[in-house]
């Protein structure tokens, strides 16, 4: 993970901390020395800290807690000196149009800076621990009449490993809300684990804890294949092979590229996962001809279980009848500015419900991450209720 924003993070530690140095270290004269000293010490601290976590052979490591604590520094400290230094640039440059040498963005540096740094603090302790139900109805003519009403809660991106700790509560009761539903069917769309099954352990008894009345279905998403971790290729099918084999000890009814029929007398609906369909870099995984394979009633209702919503417009509309599709995978953006989502910029569908048609995709803003932070995009689970339209 740091080692793909390696330079940028370089940059943002060196830059600012010469600017902030040598505007400082100019108008002081006692105790310069040591100053400069203190000064310095810190920025190569955080280089070597850099380095040492871009170093890394895995995308995170397999201790979280070095990349948590390194984030509250590029947070409060390295963010906030980089955004006080764009206020001062920006400040003296205004000076000089102004025919005045004086840095007008001094004072807007510092309250910038103050305030991104409250703002991360925030992320990271109230606003990773928010929590939202969001309630959905979707009326479809497709619908057979014995599941109008029938409920479903998604949820998604759980990331158990970043809940660790005083965290592994947050996991608890999002897992509780869920049960707590008394839902139809319960429906997960992927990246369960950050990197490796291993995460899982100090969770099973949590998440096998779900319940309901027509089981719970699951799909994998991009971080739960072997794509983050540097191993043989022996070890990535054994990741792969026990990511699988934990989700079915949870009786989990996991779907690679298959589906499966739910029942209610005569009428039926149709459950179909496949595994995840993503663009570069993510992995592209998903056979949706095959999961459709072996229908025998082409216009059966079918929800469709994948994890990136990119595929929706790619594969999904185009190559099939799929009344309704779940996904997750972009968090929401894990940031919401002003109505503004950063995963906008990337995905046409990145969170909500969203209509073509008759057709239906909800994409949910999951209920974890492999960074614990989020403002303004709360961690969710989803509760869709069927209708039939008249």
């Amino acid at each position: 993970m740091i080692a793909r924003i390696f330079v940028l993070l370089l940059l943002s530690i060196v830059l600012p901390d010469l600017y902030i140095g040598l505007c400082n270290f100019k108008r002081r004269r006692k105790g310069i020395l040591l100053h400069r000293l203190l000064w310095w010490a810190q920025s190569l601290g955080m280089v070597t800290y850099t380095i040492c976590l871009a170093s890394s052979r895995n995308f995170i490591p397999e201790n979280l807690i070095w990349v948590d604590i390194y984030l509250i520094f590029v947070g409060v400290w390295i963010v906030p000196k980089a955004i006080y230094m764009l206020c001062s640039l920006l400040g003296l440059l205004c000076g000089k149009l102004c025919g005045r040498n004086k840095d007008f963005g001094r004072a807007a540096g510092w309250a910038a800076g103050v305030t991104v740094a409250a703002l991360y603090v925030y992320g990271t302790t109230i606003g990773f621990s928010r929590f939202e139900v969001k309630h959905i109805d979707i009326y479809t003519k497709d619908l057979p009449a014995a599941f109008d009403g029938y409920k479903i809660v998604q949820f998604s991106d759980a990331h158990v490993g970043t809940f660790y700790g005083c965290r592994s509560s947050l996991l608890k009761r999002d897992i509780d809300s869920i049960n707590a539903q008394q839902a139809d069917a319960i429906f997960f769309t992927g990246d369960l684990q950050n990197i490796q099954p291993s995460e899982l352990a100090p969770h099973m008894q949590t998440l096998a804890s779900l319940r309901a009345s027509d089981g719970v279905y699951s799909v994998l998403g991009n971080h739960d294949y072997s794509e983050y971790i540097k191993a043989d290729a022996a070890v990535k099918a054994n990741n792969e092979k026990e990511m699988a084999n934990r989700q079915r000890q949870m009786r989990w009814k996991l779907l690679r590229n298959e589906h499966a029929a739910i029942h209610r007398g005569k009428d039926s609906i149709i459950i179909v996962g496949t595994e995840n369909d993503g663009r570069p870099p993510f992995p592209q995984k998903a056979d949706l001809n095959k999961a459709l394979r072996g229908i025998e009633n082409a216009r059966a209702f079918k929800i469709l279980l994948q994890h990136d919503p990119s595929s929706w417009d790619r594969h999904v509309l185009p190559q099939s009848n799929i009344q309704l599709t779940l996904c997750g995978h972009t968090h929401a953006g894990q940031m919401n500015l002003f109505g503004w989502r950063p995963t906008e910029l990337r995905y046409k569908q990145d969170y909500g419900l969203y209509k073509h048609g008759d057709r239906y995709l909800y994409v949910t803003a999951g209920i974890g991450g492999a960074v614990a932070f989020r403002l303004g995009s709360w961690a969710e689970i989803a509760v869709i209720t069927l209708h039939r339209a008249k």
